[in-house]
């Protein structure tokens, strides 16, 4: 497909904060227009204006809504489709519905790119909010096979296009030492401190691995409600000394963090294709992860990662300890990760990609 001149609305979330849906939006963005596509964002998380407004619940989601839907009717003018980063919520009524039927009304194509975990639950509770607005779509783009059964499942086909992977953004120097019970392993967990992605069980994890390895720590990025929760049961625990919290960490210094750990930790109880798996496996870094959602079609279980059942500490610390305790295991993982991640860069994905685009471009309805 020729890209020069091609003209796209990008519809999502931006850094700050960093999240999965809010960075590749952000270098999708990127990659388009080095391939010479002009593309519009229109931001669904754009800060409040005035930046008191943000404090007022209640009112704030109108001072945001507003501006969002003026700023998607202006831009169909110029596009010539629309790319919506979809996610599950109210973030799909007041962001993604809306930007399919000013589409549709403008007569523009109109893809979603549904990225959210929790689909399933929330099309078991919202489907027939949610159905007339996908049947207005396009086409619909989804990250793993995971999602593409969850719609497969409720009579709509779809194509899967995954996440990207920038790996010059990462080093494979992680986690090449041998560790012994002398040393002082680095686990990390990088997911945002929400209850979906079950930090304690991690917390709970980390603290029977550390009775076996004094000198471990554990470093959690990211920020969420249930941050001073998770510090009370850092203090219950006794680790106050051995774990770290971040708060948000721009992509330089998390590239920095992959680098410094020995095991990367995805506790999560819900998961679509969570990045900071992808960029673990790409930075040499061998992962545990719970075994749901989307996971089990991104990595496999004692081949490029080990995974375990949700909200078990102890499978997830005896996973931990079979990494930090077996050299051999853990670079036959290392090793198998780095060559499954060369399947998410930019040269393999833009294909299937184009190809959609091309297809709604040449068919519209």
């Amino acid at each position: 497909m020729k890209t020069s001149g091609l003209h796209i609305g990008l519809v999502g979330p931006l850094p700050p904060p960093s999240g999965g849906m809010a960075n590749q939006t952000q270098q999708l963005a990127k990659l388009l227009r080095d391939e010479g596509v002009l593309v519009e964002i229109i931001q669904v998380n754009r800060s409040y204006r005035p930046r008191w407004v943000g404090g007022v619940k209640g009112i704030r989601a109108v001072f945001r809504l507003v501006p969002y839907l003026i700023h998607l009717w202006q831009c169909a003018k110029k596009v010539q489709l629309f790319h919506v980063m979809a996610n599950s919520g109210w973030s799909w009524h007041l962001f993604a519905a809306p930007a399919i039927w000013i589409a549709k009304i403008r007569r523009k194509p109109v893809i979603i790119n549904y990225r959210g975990g929790e689909a399933d639950a929330f099309f078991n509770k919202d489907f027939s909010w949610v159905k007339p607005s996908l049947r207005q779509a396009n086409a619909i783009i989804v990250p793993s096979g995971f999602l593409e059964a969850v719609f497969r499942k409720r009579g709509f086909s779809t194509s899967t296009v995954p996440n990207i992977i920038d790996l010059s953004r990462f080093s494979v120097e992680a986690g090449t030492r041998v560790v012994s019970k002398a040393d002082s392993p680095h686990i990390l967990v990088a997911r945002n401190l929400e209850l979906i992605y079950d930090n304690a069980t991690a917390l709970r994890a980390f603290s029977i691995v550390i009775k076996l390895l004094p000198a471990a720590r554990l470093t959690i990025t990211g920020s969420g409600p249930e941050r001073q929760a998770l510090e009370n049961l850092v203090a219950k625990l006794g680790l106050q000394d051995a774990v770290i919290f971040t708060g948000q960490v721009n992509n330089e210094d998390m590239a920095a963090l992959y680098q410094s750990s020995d095991v990367m930790v995805n506790p999560s109880l819900v998961d679509n294709m969570p990045i900071s798996v992808l960029e673990a496996l790409a930075s040499g870094v061998p992962v545990v992860s719970t075994n749901v959602g989307g996971v089990p079609y991104l990595v496999t279980h004692g081949d490029t990662a080990l995974l375990v059942p949700v909200q078990d500490p102890i499978a997830m610390a005896d996973a931990i300890l079979v990494l930090l305790n077996d050299p051999a295991k853990a670079q036959q993982i290392r090793t198998a990760g780095l060559n499954a991640v060369q399947r998410y860069t930019w040269q393999e994905v833009r294909s299937r990609l184009l190809s959609v685009y091309e297809d709604v471009l040449k068919n519209p309805r």
